[in-house]
Formats: structure tokens, sequence, C-alpha cells
């Protein structure tokens, strides 16, 4: 049992791999101190990989689905102009109207869209809602 860096970093321990091969498996994610460049280099290739459409086994068209559905959990709430999904779905980038949705509104709205994705979606690990809300101010110069 254990994260697959934690399991993969025992497995490599175990049959003798280099320090800096280990420290790149243990480190990839957050949580172990990175010691080389490697480590780095691993994380970001780890990032691009599952980002990708069908990463982890998941058909291109499964893949869009669970996207196009985060999305729309995110468009059923009152006061949603835009929503973007990023990093395979693994974060919501939500966009309202000042006018519209108040400071404290938009804490609640991050909130109560958090907790139906929760309950309606189905995704891997983690989705990261992100709720900006601004004012635009255009003026044309003639």
């Amino acid at each position: 049992e254990g994260s697959h860096p934690d399991l993969g970093y025992h497995l490599a321990k175990k049959y003798g791999e280099n320090e800096i091969v280990c420290n790149a498996i243990a480190a990839h994610h957050e949580g172990v101190e990175v010691t080389s460049i490697y480590t780095t280099i691993t994380a970001i290739a780890d990032a691009i990989s599952a980002a990708r459409p069908g990463a982890r086994k998941e058909s291109t068209q499964k893949y869009f689905e669970r996207i196009e559905n985060l999305e729309n959990i995110a468009y059923s709430f009152k006061g949603v102009n835009k929503v973007y999904a990023l990093r395979a779905g693994r974060e919501l980038r939500i966009s309202v109207d000042a006018g519209e949705i108040s400071e404290q509104d938009g804490v609640l709205l991050t909130r109560d869209i958090a907790k139906s994705i929760e309950q309606e979606a189905t995704y891997p690990g983690e989705v990261k809602v992100t709720l900006m809300r601004e004012t635009r101010y255009i003026e044309f110069a003639r």
C-alpha cells in the first residue's frame, strides 16, 4: 500500500538503484525534498504525460466526456460566464461578472461548485476549483 512514488522509491532502493534515481521517483510529486535536476525533469515529464488526452488508459471519448461534464456542472450555477478545464480536468477556472457575484457570493459559489463536482462527477485525484471575479473597464480613444 502507498502512493506510486513511495512504492517506486522503496522498490528502487531494494534493488540498489542510484540515490539520484531514487529521489527522482520519490519526489516527482510534492512532499519530498528535491536533491537533483533529474527529479525536476521527472516531475515535468509526469505532468506532461498526465495532461494528455487518454492518459491513464482513458479513451479520448471518455476524456472529453469527463471534461465536458466538469464544465457543465460549473455552468449550471447562476452567474458563471466562462469555464476552462485545465490540467486534464484536474483544475477548473471559472469566470464570473463582478457586477452579478459579490465577493462573499464568490466564496460560496466556489465551494458549491466543488461540492457538486464531488457528488456528480468522476475524476482522478482532486479537482482544483478557481473562481475569478473581475471587473473590466473599457474605453476607446478616437
